[in-house]
């Protein structure tokens, strides 16, 4: 067995963890060169190369295997910079991605701006075409239409085309016709989308979002793998090139290019996948993860283990995706966030400062001051030896920037506009995270916190003690805990099937055979991964809802295509059950729709033993490296530091303490206490007051 290496591409750094045949753990950090990704992907390989003192080719023969969670299609909604995209679509139909079924993000605001649209109305062309819900042919496909739609696509400078007929999903014959006909004409397109391809299901609205969004960052997300795949194969890399995607799940860059929409938040996914192993490995079913990075902040609720993938309602950068996402929330407030002030108030965010030029503090000419800028000021971070050693802290040049322009505005000494930065940004980060839970029903004070990410360790105290949690987990692997999560993920393919039927109507025949054409088509997709039969489940679903409601709920179907009349009764009950558990309400005396069937395949991969390397000091004086001043609200504290490699599972750091890892610092305020557990997590208890 080989090296095995997670990459995880964030908006500051490029995360890298790489478990060695003997099963250890080695993480790393690479600024993200955001003009290519791949560029700091290939930087990351030869900084964990040279840790292993070998040459890059020969370190790239000897990896068994590459996962990589990226933020390129992301980005392209971020920037709106993805390929010039047309759409034909159903005559009649034209509007629809306009109207967004009348949902507005700022409902009190008629002002607010429509989203910058995907596909301008010039370049959205409608065909005379019609199927019925059944899949009969209403009126025929007028293929001269489809000709000349194509021909006035080129000549706007369109370079990918999405279809999307109406009632596709359930005959898609006049998809298929158009996308012959679309290469017919225009030979040289960069990509199609076809909506019964990308969302084999209704209503129109959704496919229609899902479709374009897909046709808008395929190319690009193309492009990327392509660059990455040519430069790992120069580089000596023969293996398997592994892509996270939206699902949790991980599978090859064939599979993900036709679905390039199920990549958005692959990376964010990629941490809570990493965030609920080691949850387990601890003893921890119920918890929310954070994620906070140098750009952004994540979040998710994870129950009984396994985090809430999202099959309805999924807006991301202001477009509805209608495919199954892990349900991961962002906002803008990572340790690059910058500080200003405006209008006499302090604002923190979500504008940052990346990797280029970066804090203040790194010394590559930025001249705003951000989060981390704060942090170094308030003495949460490490002067010399940060990054792994790789970078000495400006700390001047950081009290300097907060001074100018926070302290001085506001008529602060740079202590306190330092502090207030950090109050700020904490109480963003506790707010977006009430959110979600409010969303979902549930308390924060009854879960853990699992803290990850480059900076989640500096801030977990107080984001826990904003939020009333008495229980932090951080992960020693928590700098680069989104490129673990994406090696430990496991091969997923996640289809649907549409069959919109009152339940008492189904035709079981019917289902049965939408049951198999998952099945086989799962097993196909699953064909490139190697993995033998009894190392893939397949869970079937139906996707169910009451009538006249918009979204509908995936129940398990343990039968399969054995379920039967009296399996049905069943399955109305456990509808019934699940949507009271879930959703606090149910209907018994109602009967239910069934409105598709779902499939998810799961491939197992191996799972490492250990989750990140520790040392054997039990006695944390040993590991005491000095101490140094910090601020927790009230005054400058003279706390102890202690070198994070050198303790030992059992050992216990009693707060106020800094305990430094190579990428990051466990802060612990007074009255807390962090143990290191036995799979190396630092379990940390105890109650502070965010203002100290």
């Amino acid at each position: 067995m080989g090296y095995r290496v997670g990459i995880d591409v964030g908006g500051t750094f490029t995360d890298l963890i790489c478990v060695t045949p003997d099963g250890h753990v080695a993480l790393d950090k690479t600024p993200t060169t955001l003009d290519d990704q791949s560029t700091g992907v290939m930087n990351g390989l030869e900084q964990l190369a040279e840790r292993f003192s070998v040459p890059l080719r020969d370190f790239c023969a000897d990896v068994d295997i590459l996962v990589h969670g990226t933020t390129t299609a992301d980005n392209t909604m971020i920037e709106m910079n993805g390929a010039a995209t047309g759409l034909l679509v159903t005559e009649g139909h034209r509007d629809e991605i306009e109207m967004r079924r009348v949902h507005k993000e700022q409902i009190w605001d008629p002002s607010y701006p429509a989203p910058p649209p995907i596909a301008k109305r010039r370049a959205r062309i409608p065909i005379p075409e019609r199927m019925s819900f059944e899949g009969d042919v209403l009126k025929p496909l007028d293929e001269e239409a489809v000709r000349r739609g194509v021909q006035r696509l080129q000549k706007l400078g369109v370079d990918s085309v999405a279809v999307m007929f109406l009632f596709s999903f359930v005959n898609p014959a006049h998809e298929r016709r158009a996308a012959e006909i679309i290469r017919e004409e225009f030979p040289d397109v960069a990509h199609v989308s076809l909506s019964h391809e990308v969302m084999p299901r209704g209503p129109e609205f959704e496919r229609t979002s899902t479709t374009l969004v897909n046709a808008y960052v395929a190319p690009r997300i193309a492009a990327y793998i392509g660059r990455l795949q040519e430069k790992l194969r120069a580089a000596g890399y023969a293996g398997q090139l592994l892509i996270m995607q939206s699902t949790g799940g991980v599978m090859p860059p064939d599979y993900v290019s036709r679905r390039a929409v199920s990549l958005l938040a692959s990376g964010p996914t990629g941490g809570v996948m990493g965030a609920a192993l080691a949850a387990g490995k601890a003893g921890v079913d119920d918890f929310v993860s954070v994620d906070m990075g140098g750009t952004s902040f994540d979040l998710c609720l994870v129950r009984g283990g396994r985090p809430e993938i999202k099959t309805d309602w999924n807006w991301r950068y202001r477009y509805y995706i209608g495919l199954p996402m892990v349900d991961v929330q962002s906002v803008g407030a990572g340790g690059g966030s910058i500080a200003r002030v405006r209008q006499g108030a302090l604002l923190v965010g979500p504008e940052s400062a990346g990797s280029q030029p970066g804090p203040v503090c790194y010394g590559r000419g930025g001249e705003r001051p951000t989060v981390t800028d704060a942090d170094a000021v308030l003495g949460y971070l490490p002067v010399d030896g940060f990054a792994g050693g790789r970078m000495t802290l400006d700390v001047e040049g950081a009290r300097r920037a907060i001074e100018r322009d926070v302290g001085e505005p506001l008529g602060l000494d740079v202590v306190e506009a330092a502090w207030g930065i950090e109050r700020i940004v904490n109480a963003n980060m506790a707010n977006a995270t009430r959110r979600v839970l409010a969303g979902h029903g549930a308390d924060a004070r009854e879960l853990s916190l699992i803290a990850y990410g480059g900076n989640g360790a500096v801030h977990a105290w107080a984001i826990a003690a904003e939020l009333g949690i008495d229980r932090i987990v951080v992960p020693r692997a928590a700098p680069a805990f989104s490129a673990l999560g994406v090696l430990v993920a496991d091969y997923v393919v996640d289809m649907v099937r549409a069959y919109v039927v009152p339940l008492s109507q189904v035709d079981l025949g019917r289902l049965h055979g939408l049951m198999h054409e998952l099945t086989d088509e799962a097993r196909k997709e699953m064909e490139p991964t190697g993995l033998a039969a009894d190392h893939v489940d397949v869970a079937l679903y139906a996707q169910m809802c009451y009538p006249g409601q918009n979204f509908d709920m995936s129940v398990a179907v343990p039968e399969g295509a054995t379920l039967d009349e009296p399996g049905l009764l069943d399955l109305t009950e456990r509808f019934h059950d699940q949507h009271e558990r879930e959703r606090g309400f149910c209907f018994r005396n109602q009967q239910p729709l069934l409105r598709g069937v779902r499939l998810v395949s799961r491939g197992n991969t191996p799972k490492p033993d250990r989750l990140a390397e520790f040392g054997a000091v039990t006695d944390a004086e040993q590991a005491r490296r000095g101490s140094r001043p910090v601020y927790f609200g009230v005054e400058f504290v003279d706390t102890p530091v202690y070198d994070g490699t050198a303790l030992g599972p059992g050992a216990e750091v009693h707060g106020p303490a800094l305990v430094e890892e190579p990428f990051t610092v466990l802060v612990l305020p007074p009255g807390h206490v962090a143990r290191v557990d036995e799979h190396g997590n630092y379990a940390v208890s105890g109650s502070a007051s965010p203002t100290g």
